[in-house]
């Protein structure tokens, strides 16, 4: 009888746990719908950003990236692409204990007339790792690694961006 119990105050509360999600109106992050048809990328696809960000506005199902520029109803620009590293702190010995390590996506989005819908924007992401200078091949492995993940940080915020922008007219 106590299993029995147990079981059916564990569902109970599973049951009301779900309930409680679903009125709050909470729900998981799906691809971002978008204002426009289509849009011109002038990023290329064969670099790392310009594949990732095709394939995100693809799974939207609402837009898709057009190669000729006067066939878009949206451009989307790729102003610059930076990267930068800091020396944040140093051992007692002046060597490099920890870096910084910075991104900074800066974009804006025009319609077909060539208006803005969305200024020239700045996104950035920031990570600080520690460094061993005994472990260099290790340690620039997971400064790529960093990289790469705030990459996929800023395409995510350039995608809500985009989400917002309004419907070229």
């Amino acid at each position: 009888m106590p299993d029995a119990a147990r079981r059916r105050l564990l569902l109970a509360g599973s049951g009301l746990a779900a309930l409680a999600l679903s009125g709050c109106g909470f729900h998981l992050r799906g691809p971002q719908r978008l204002g426009f048809a289509s849009v011109h990328i002038d990023t290329p696809a064969q670099t790392e950003l310009g594949s990732r960000l095709r394939r995100m506005i693809a799974t939207t199902g609402t837009t898709t990236v057009t190669e000729n520029e006067q066939d878009a109803e949206a451009r989307l620009r790729i102003l610059a692409n930076d990267r930068g590293r800091e020396i944040l702190s140093l051992t007692g010995a002046g060597k490099v204990r920890e870096y910084q390590l910075t991104q900074t996506l800066r974009f804006q989005l025009l319609d077909k007339a060539g208006q803005p819908l969305i200024p020239p924007t700045a996104l950035t992401a920031r990570r600080e790792y520690t460094f061993d200078d005994s472990q260099v091949l290790g340690k620039e492995q997971e400064e790529e690694l960093l990289y790469r993940d705030m990459q996929n940080d800023l395409v995510q915020q350039l995608m809500r961006r985009l989400a917002t922008a309004s419907r070229p007219g």
